[in-house]
């Protein structure tokens, strides 16, 4: 089974991170694939906007726990890639249909995104600090410029969930619709997009990226080298391995939950399998 599911019609890629059993975790396929996806759909010319989504019941749960706890130590959870956020550079636009739980590597994946359609089963978490690593994917970058500071203090150090209205009012998602439309309306969206010339469109994308380029690029540099001296010298894999059951069942108690079988960390024969890594 393909980690990664695209699908084009109607000059509308969609991206579908493939792991449905691992609530979408990231493991080194997954890792290179889904990047690898958006680069070559944003490269077609017949693609002229990308919808990134999960396979219910999750957006992507992060890095796969699992793999992170028998790492060797020093070695990293995936090899860096050539840039910097978790989305390759690309001059096509990316919506972020997020159908579930995003939570510490794949937060940062929707917040690389250019905006967030979101599911009212939708949650949103920062489980760096619980894990034990730092983010190095830009989420003290892009987060903080989503929705404050202090908010982003609040979730990044809490490890809290933010469901999908709190996420829309506090400015991290431009929509929230009932879970069966979210791809009807990312669609409605991305073909608005489609209908446009896309000399433009791209014309406006990059002069957006070029207007966020003026903020200080250091912040980036920054968390990028914190994060990977943390995990080569900090990052305790044998505590992750005695505290993983422990973090599942608190990011199930947190998500709100634990007793149903319809929401992002439902109760099943693969709650062994569930993840939140960075």
């Amino acid at each position: 089974m393909s980690v990664v599911l695209t699908e084009i019609a109607d000059g509308i890629a969609t991206i579908t991170l493939n792991r449905p059993e691992a609530r979408n975790a990231l493991n080194p396929a997954l890792a290179a694939a889904f990047p690898a996806a958006i680069t070559e759909c944003d490269q077609r010319d017949d693609v002229l906007a990308i919808i990134l989504t999960g396979a219910d019941p999750a957006f992507c749960a992060g890095f796969d726990l699992r793999e992170l706890s028998t790492r060797e130590r020093g070695s990293e959870p995936n090899p860096p890639p050539p840039y910097r956020a978790a989305i390759p550079p690309h001059r096509t636009p990316v919506i972020g249909a997020i159908n579930g739980a995003a939570v510490t590597g794949g937060f940062e994946i929707a917040l690389a995104c250019d905006f967030l359609i979101a599911s009212d089963r939708a949650r949103f978490a920062d489980t760096h600090a619980r894990v034990g690593l730092l983010p190095g994917w830009g989420l003290t970058v892009m987060l903080p410029e989503a929705i404050g500071i202090r908010r982003a203090k609040q979730l990044s150090l809490s490890g809290a969930f933010l469901d999908a209205r709190t996420a829309l009012d506090w400015g991290l998602v431009n929509e929230v619709v009932e879970h069966h439309l979210l791809l009807h309306r990312a669609r409605e969206i991305a073909a608005q997009i489609v209908a446009n010339p896309s000399a433009s469109v791209q014309a406006v994308m990059a002069l957006y990226d070029e207007v966020a380029e003026l903020a200080p690029p250091q912040a980036w540099t920054l968390e990028n080298e914190r994060a990977r001296v943390w995990i080569a010298g900090r990052f305790d894999r044998a505590g992750l391995a005695e505290r993983r059951e422990g973090i599942v069942e608190t990011g199930r108690r947190l998500a709100g939950t634990e007793h149903t079988h319809d929401g992002p960390y439902s109760v099943s024969d693969q709650d062994d399998d569930q993840n939140g890594g960075g």
